[in-house]
């Protein structure tokens, strides 16, 4: 992650970096200046599946849960997002309409980076375009390796996996901001799944749990976990 744009405050489930991060800061900059600020209230939509993409999102404070509403009015997440994030830019390429819904976690303010701007200044910065690429390559195999971990394995297993990737790479203890409802809307399964999973991991020693967070205890060992 960048140091300049990522808060420590949320480890979000995604190992990729995103594309706002390899960005020249110069550009960074400007596309910031260029930005409009929102706030949100926890639980407030910020797009919807369907919408234009006439632009993406660059998160500064709070947290953001990307997933698709169902038929039912569930809500399945696949990535949580935190502070220094940013998503959208993938529509913005493909000129096709959003195929995510975006709902704030908690309180967040958000900055809108319109889709003309953006396109037209990387016109100026030809190098950009090259780090593009890599780094959605990087997020594609991201999202592959986390399909394949998530679909095999027990559930401890496959939670595991998912907090290895959250936890903070830096350190062998580290605490992961999110509710075992999020873990559970992350896995597919259901909080009562998500939380026997938990006890299963904390009674090996590898996590505490928190109010709202999950303490790693262990992530080189869950990493291992994750992997058998």
């Amino acid at each position: 992650m960048s140091n300049s744009l990522h808060s420590e405050s949320t480890r979000r489930s995604l190992e990729a970096p995103m594309l706002i991060e390899v960005l020249d800061p110069a550009l960074q900059a400007h596309l910031i200046r260029g930005g409009r600020v929102r706030s949100y209230s926890n639980g407030e939509i910020i797009q919807q599946r369907g919408e234009a993409a006439d632009g993406f999102w660059l998160i500064e404070e709070g947290a953001v849960m990307v997933g698709q509403f169902m038929r039912d009015g569930e809500f399945r997440a696949v990535a949580l997002l935190g502070a220094g994030d940013s998503y959208g830019e993938l529509a913005v390429f493909s000129g096709r309409p959003r195929i995510v819904d975006a709902v704030s976690r908690g309180e967040s303010k958000v900055r809108f980076i319109a889709a003309k701007p953006f396109l037209d200044a990387l016109g100026n910065y030809p190098v950009a375009t090259r780090k593009l690429l890599g780094a959605l390559s990087a997020q594609l195999q991201d999202t592959l390796a986390q399909l394949a971990g998530l679909r095999r394995g027990t559930n401890p297993e496959r939670l595991a996996g998912l907090l290895a990737t959250m936890a903070d790479r830096a350190g062998q203890v580290a605490t992961v901001r999110a509710t075992q409802q999020e873990l559970a809307e992350l896995l597919g399964v259901t909080r009562a799944t998500a939380n026997a999973a938990l006890r299963e991991l904390e009674r090996q020693g590898l996590v505490r749990r928190g109010y709202g967070t999950i303490e790693i205890l262990d992530a080189p060992m869950m990493a291992i976990l994750a992997q058998e």
